[in-house]
């Protein structure tokens, strides 16, 4: 007797460049699991997408894709909002980049459905055209913490935001919740397209969303795939981000 799945939409989530292994082990690129695993609890397919392939390449594996999700990780590159790196600035990953400011900048031309998390808000503002804070603490004076990063684990609630009342985003969230927060860089200046769609007790853009709200552009600066397990309300980011793709 034959056996039928549902037909899940799949979700590319471009990689990072792994350089924490001795120099005499091959090149390796990765991704943390929790965005996996919220995916696939979503009811998702992701696949892994490898960074430094050619353009021809990327885009044949993009244009299978029915959503794209960018995770977190270091921080993007200032040169691609035509700055020059703060002394805070880290982490940056030049193969990671370019990948996801082109599939960014496809997502965007082709409307196809997006969700950013952390870096990954930060990735879509800077692919549109917007700029980035690079360091928060020092940049942002009346700033409250932002990063908790090692010193707590990764469900901690650190703070509360607020979403914009008719936003996408307050309709999937409500117009308050808890998140955690592990980020020491955030949204400046908004790009063209965007709008915020939540803010920290601080001021700090914690979501873009796109200002056409007749499709799925979402951005969040916490990291919800740690908090699904707890607040149905994060899990249902993800979802409403499948359902639509």
């Amino acid at each position: 007797m034959q056996r039928w799945c549902a037909i899940r939409p799949l979700i590319g989530i471009p990689t990072f460049h792994d350089t924490s292994l001795p120099e005499k082990l091959p090149e390796r690129f990765g991704m943390s699991r929790p965005y996996i695993t919220a995916l696939d609890a979503a009811g998702a397919a992701p696949v892994l997408l490898p960074l430094a392939l050619g353009a021809d390449a990327l885009r044949a594996i993009f244009d299978r894709l029915d959503g794209v999700f960018f995770a977190g990780g270091g921080d993007v590159n200032p040169a691609c909002y035509s700055q020059v790196p703060h002394e805070k600035t880290e982490g940056i990953d030049r193969l990671r980049d370019d990948t996801e400011q082109l599939l960014a900048k496809w997502a965007l031309e082709t409307r196809k459905p997006v969700l950013g998390v952390c870096r990954g808000v930060q990735t879509l503002n800077v692919a549109a055209g917007g700029t980035l804070i690079q360091d928060v603490n020092i940049q942002v004076p009346q700033a409250i913490r932002h990063q908790y990063f090692p010193d707590k684990p990764r469900d901690f609630v650190a703070h509360e935001i607020s979403t914009i009342t008719g936003t996408s985003l307050s309709t999937i969230l409500g117009l308050q919740a808890r998140v955690n927060s592990f980020h020491h860089q955030a949204v400046d200046r908004v790009a063209n397209g965007f709008t915020v769609s939540a803010i920290a007790p601080d001021g700090v853009v914690e979501a873009i969303e796109g200002s056409d709200t007749s499709r799925f552009l979402i951005g969040v600066q916490w990291h919800p795939e740690s908090l699904i397990t707890f607040d149905d309300s994060m899990l249902n980011l993800f979802k409403t981000f499948v359902n639509a793709a």
